[in-house]
């Protein structure tokens, strides 16, 4: 990535599948934005924001795109391409060329899969279901069957016993 002139990068969310990459560039209020994309890197610079900065990034790829077979859009507050991997295969480890964390960029888990998830499994359609079915089952969530716990039965716990109590007993004298 090279930022040029120093401008500050806008936020940037990534996903990907076997053959293509999601990449969406969060600039609310985005008038006129330059956007070029490359077989080897996207470049992006445009005003917006809450302050109306402008914004500038270049971002190297980790290995090259088929930049003809790129879809975009402007989705409310963020532009959200569709970049098609030049070839299938493994998933990239990382989005750019350089090996190194920027603070920009971040993983957008609401598209991402994992390498090893199967196509059958829907997608993303449902996973919050998925997920709300096995804490039911697991007793999160209202339990089994979103039935409430019963703690009427609880004054009763301690009444069978004696009354005597380990509490009640004296405590020796510190030496």
């Amino acid at each position: 990535m090279t930022q040029e002139g120093q401008l500050p990068p806008p936020p940037v969310m990534w996903a990907q599948r076997s053959n293509v990459l999601y990449v969406t560039i969060c600039l609310e209020d985005c008038k006129d934005p330059t956007l070029k994309i490359e077989a080897e890197k996207i470049y992006f610079k445009g005003v917006g924001g809450t302050e109306r900065k402008l914004h500038e990034v270049t971002i190297n790829l980790y290995k090259e795109i088929d930049p003809e077979k790129t879809i975009q859009s402007l989705k409310g507050r963020n532009y959200e391409l569709v970049l098609t991997k030049k070839e299938d295969g493994p998933y990239w480890p990382r989005l750019t060329k350089e090996n190194k964390k920027f603070h920009w960029l971040k993983s957008d888990f609401n598209k991402w899969k994992d390498e090893d998830d199967s196509d059958d499994e829907g997608g993303m359609e449902g996973s919050g279901r998925d997920l709300e079915d096995m804490m039911r089952q697991m007793g999160g969530l209202g339990g089994a069957g979103d039935s409430k716990p019963n703690f009427d039965d609880l004054d009763d716990i301690g009444e069978e016993a004696d009354d005597s109590d380990s509490d009640d007993d004296e405590m020796p004298d510190l030496e």
